[in-house]
């Protein structure tokens, strides 16, 4: 860890994106313990109040309120945790499902390897927002069946990826030795395979956070995310569009919560794919 945190703090573009991703997970995880008034709560005399620069104390709005008098800021933080809870179980679910498809089909080779790869073409051959906009309208919003159909179209990316690791790692001599030895092609997967397959599945979830981030906003956006009266950015953005002109404030706060989220995922998810690149860290 020293040397991971050592290596971070000669990136300004890496820790720049690591500070931006650990403060909207802070946010997230201490919302209810930051003071801001509910979420869904409005005031009509407070409807479409401007921003407010002078203060934090009960009552005020230093990010404005929006069409019903919500709180803008206490939408944003609250709509961190829907958001980054939805990206974060997609994230995994995908890469749990993808790098298990990613190793078997690698290992296995054969037909089993086939019909694996052509799965993976034919979702690529879909545009997945239409797959996404698809699913979710067949099943209905749902947090739930957010999660579900984000997964659905990040395991692709996991199983391509893994799978040709996994080609070359089949061939290395300790995976050899296990099989010399009669060790069996499921503990092979697990035991010996795996954990060699971790550290680029971990930098491909990075990057796949910051894309799921952007589509739950637009499903948000669509009517077909997370459903009121949960606050959510692109639910935020959705709403405020239409008074984009007289209130600013409602859509480019919470535009400007997705952008800075998304650039500090991509930022630190590049560093990641480099200080996990021998090639890169022997240039250094």
């Amino acid at each position: 860890m020293r040397q991971f945190f050592s290596e971070l703090s000669r990136s300004k573009a890496g820790l720049a994106g690591f500070i931006l991703l650990v403060l909207f997970v802070a946010l997230a995880v201490l919302a209810p313990w930051l003071g801001l008034e509910d979420p869904t709560r409005g005031s009509l005399r407070a409807r479409m109040t401007a921003p407010t620069w002078d203060g934090f104390w009960p009552g005020a709005h230093p990010l404005g309120t929006d069409e019903v008098g919500r709180d803008i800021l206490s939408r944003i933080v609250h709509g961190s945790r829907t958001t980054l809870a939805v990206a974060g179980a997609a994230v995994v679910a995908g890469g749990i499902v993808g790098t298990f498809l990613g190793i078997l089909a690698g290992y296995a080779g054969g037909l089993t390897d086939r019909i694996l790869m052509r799965l993976v073409d034919i979702q690529l051959a879909i545009p997945l927002m239409m797959l996404a906009l698809l699913v979710v309208a067949a099943l209905g919003p749902s947090i739930q069946n957010v999660i579900m159909v984000l997964a659905l179209t990040s395991w692709i990316r996991y199983a391509r990826i893994i799978r040709g690791q996994v080609l070359s790692l089949r061939e290395r001599e300790f995976v050899q030795s296990a099989r010399a030895i009669g060790a069996s092609g499921w503990r092979i997967m697990l035991r010996h395979i795996l954990p060699n397959v971790m550290t680029p599945a971990l930098v491909v979830a990075t990057l796949e956070l910051a894309r799921i981030i952007v589509m739950d906003a637009a499903l948000s956006f669509l009517g077909l995310g997370v459903q009121p009266p949960n606050p959510s950015w692109g639910r935020m953005l959705a709403d405020g569009r239409v008074y984009i002109s007289t209130a600013w404030w409602s859509v480019t706060f919470p535009g400007l919560a997705i952008m800075l989220t998304v650039l500090g995922v991509n930022l630190f998810g590049d560093w990641l794919r480099d200080y996990f690149d021998p090639k890169t860290r022997s240039a250094r």
